[in-house]
């Protein structure tokens, strides 16, 4: 249960939509409304979508032990949105509380970030013309878990791929959906 003095600091975003107090209101008090008792939510994201008649709420949810909680629901009103998203989080948590609560183990919490930068390679007279430009870089935190666990996370979020250090060989690792609805997993080998 999230006491009355630790809150989670929520924020609210707005894509395509103006962010009015009420709304932002309304998004918080729904995020403080979850009665979660494990795992301990740190800080929550909620982003607002308006394209035409499609209104979409997403909730991400930072918790203790690593753990992040991601929602994303549509309606065609924003606080039907609101409410169908906080009621899929929590649902998600019933279901996945004791898997949670017998999985993770205790460790040392070292996080590492993992720097991801993209080469812009010689061109040759094939692709003389086409330039291949830097399109992103982010930094990643790199997450100390055991392999259950990953995939654990990964189940309860909507990305496509987990970058975790394997806390049983201290190993950046690479968790990915498969097109099947399995996952696959990268290993870097010893050489």
């Amino acid at each position: 249960m999230i006491s009355t003095n630790a809150h989670p600091h929520v924020k609210v975003t707005g894509r395509h939509l103006q962010i009015t107090d009420a709304i932002s209101d309304y998004c918080t008090r729904k995020i403080e409304s979850l009665h979660l008792d494990y795992p301990k939510i740190i800080e929550a994201h909620v982003i607002l979508e308006v394209e035409k008649y499609r209104h979409s709420a997403e909730v991400v949810l930072v918790c203790s032990n690593h753990i992040t909680i991601e929602a994303c629901e549509e309606t065609n009103d924003m606080y039907a949105a609101i409410d169908a998203v906080t009621d899929k989080i929590a649902r998600q948590m019933r279901k996945y509380k004791t898997r949670l609560m017998r999985k993770h183990r205790p460790r040392k919490d070292i996080v590492q970030h993992l720097e991801e930068h993209v080469l812009q390679s010689e061109p040759t007279e094939e692709d003389e013309h086409q330039v291949h430009a830097i399109v992103s870089s982010e930094r990643l935190p790199v997450k100390p878990m055991f392999v259950d666990e990953a995939v654990l996370q990964l189940e309860m979020s909507h990305r496509q791929f987990l970058v975790f250090l394997n806390a049983r060989s201290s190993r950046v690792n690479v968790l990915y959906r498969r097109k099947s609805g399995d996952f696959g997993l990268i290993e870097p080998t010893a050489n």
